[in-house]
């Protein structure tokens, strides 16, 4: 049996060698953005982003066209540093793209920022993407080959130079062309001078809404952006589907081969706001349910429930209802920390942590607490906040998870580590509870995340969760399965 310091250093050599720098989690699906027919469409592109932030915080753009010629800016940092009145004013014209970044392919830095702007034979072109294309280094590799220069180690810019090289007529013809070619996970934005292009992949991993704000469309990764510009949903972007907007009104078409849908359900657990619609469903319902099936799976012995802030919170509540516990706010979060911060020079232990949340001794003194977090992944922050609450005097620790324990890599927009560098395939159950230091630690089963999604199982992609990989990727057969017998767990 392993010591606990022996299990201190094996997660801290994961730590050193980890991809991902997002508590713990895996990194955040990038967010989309497109507006057509307005006057001020990148001022409303900028607002759109504000309320997609949570889907990506390392980088951000915005570009405009005045029907002649496309305009971009791209920083680093939050939509709210980057842009202002001097900015958005150099963005004109009726018809805009934004995104907003976490990489999962690709490094982290200005070149790689989007939308991937360029000039090419036919005009202006710009792409925003969010997801992650399995075969992009095969193509890019043969458009090498063939003379094709790089300037990005994005996996997106594959799809330009698809486009570029394509004999497509028609701008929508090009589009097809190049994402015939790819494979993988994609929810795009596109535009031309003239013309607003929305596509998804035929699985459908990624979402992708339309909507409608008195005469001028929008497309937005999630629906929450539309509410921020008083826009109608009008539907869903369907697996598959790809709708061209221009001075003719939308138009849709399916073009690729359909394929089994394989919607992200990590999407539901954690990357997306709870106030949005998505893949048919509210998002604070699924997440609700969550909770309430967590509770009925894994019950606890406890006088009442907090949650880990903010993407916990839904899933604590609905838990807290099931197990007639009150629900209590016992961690506060920080909402004004950046991605990074100073570390004083005077080490404060976990500060980190301590920065972005502070226990509230007074409702935890004393308490057998039910702590609610949606997901596990490499353990390290909540075996940190396990500590705060401990030393604010709770009485017992019992960690409920509102998922799966993340077992597998994800190759299709999601940055979780390696196999190895995951707290589920570095310990037994038991070694988890004592390196979180918990009383006791249940998390959801597969079965009992799927019923809570209200959709058919075959519906939705979970191969984080059990390793059953939809569509193959280079160097990882489909359907194959990383690791055995790793399901829920509750003692």
């Amino acid at each position: 049996m392993r010591t606990e310091q022996e299990l201190v250093e094996l997660v801290e050599k994961a730590e050193r060698t980890a991809t991902l720098a997002n508590d713990g989690k895996g990194g955040e699906a990038c967010g989309v953005m497109g507006v057509y027919g307005h006057p001020e469409a990148s001022k409303m592109v900028y607002l759109g982003l504000y309320a997609l932030q949570h889907r990506g915080q390392e980088s951000c753009g915005i570009t405009s066209s005045d029907t002649e010629s496309l305009h971009a800016i791209k920083r680093m940092g939050l939509v709210a540093d980057a842009f202002g009145a001097d900015e958005l004013a150099k963005l004109p014209g009726p018809l805009a793209v934004g995104h907003v970044r976490y990489s999962t392919a690709g490094g982290t830095s200005l070149r790689n920022a989007q939308p991937i702007t360029v000039e090419y034979a036919r005009g202006g072109l710009a792409v925003a993407h969010n997801g992650n294309l399995t075969n992009a280094e095969i193509l890019r590799s043969e458009l090498e080959a063939y003379g094709s220069i790089f300037s990005t180690t994005a996996d997106s810019e594959v799809i330009v130079h698809l486009i570029a090289r394509s004999s497509g007529r028609r701008f929508a013809d090009t589009v097809v062309d190049s994402l015939k070619r790819v494979q993988g996970a994609y929810s795009l934005v596109l535009m031309n001078d003239k013309q607003l292009i929305g596509v998804r992949d035929p699985a459908g991993f990624r979402p992708l809404v339309i909507g409608k704000m008195g005469g001028a469309y929008v497309l937005a990764s999630e629906s929450c952006a539309l509410d921020l510009l008083d826009a109608e949903i009008v539907r869903e972007v369907e697996p598959g589907e790809m709708v061209v907007i221009d001075e003719n009104g939308i138009t849709s078409s399916k073009p690729f081969a359909s394929s089994r849908r394989a919607q992200c359900v990590f999407e539901f657990v954690y990357f997306a706001r709870p106030d949005s619609f998505q893949f048919g469903e509210q998002v604070e319902k699924v997440r609700r349910a969550l909770g309430r099936q967590l509770a009925r799976e894994c019950p606890a012995e406890a006088d009442l429930v907090i949650a880990v802030p903010d993407s916990g919170v839904t899933a604590a509540i609905g838990y807290a209802e099931t197990a007639k516990l009150p629900f209590e706010m016992g961690l506060i979060r920080n909402h004004y920390v950046g991605r990074t911060f100073i570390q004083p020079s005077q080490t404060i232990r976990d500060f980190g942590v301590k920065v972005k949340l502070n226990p509230v001794r007074g409702i935890l003194k004393g308490k057998r607490v039910v702590v609610v977090d949606d997901s596990l992944v490499r353990g390290t922050t909540s075996r940190k906040i396990i500590k705060m609450l401990r030393a604010a005097g709770a009485a017992e620790v019992h960690l409920r998870v509102s998922s799966p324990p993340v077992a597998h890599p994800c190759f299709y927009g999601m940055d979780f580590p390696t196999k190895s560098e995951l707290l589920i395939n570095t310990m037994n159950h038991a070694e988890i509870v004592r390196f979180l230091d918990v009383d006791s630690l249940g998390y959801l089963s597969v079965a009992g995340m799927m019923q809570a999604t209200g959709t058919p199982e075959g519906d939705f992609c979970k191969a984080c969760f059990d390793g059953n990989y939809p569509i193959g990727v280079h160097g990882v057969v489909a359907n194959e399965k990383i690791a055995e017998g790793v399901g829920a767990k509750c003692d």
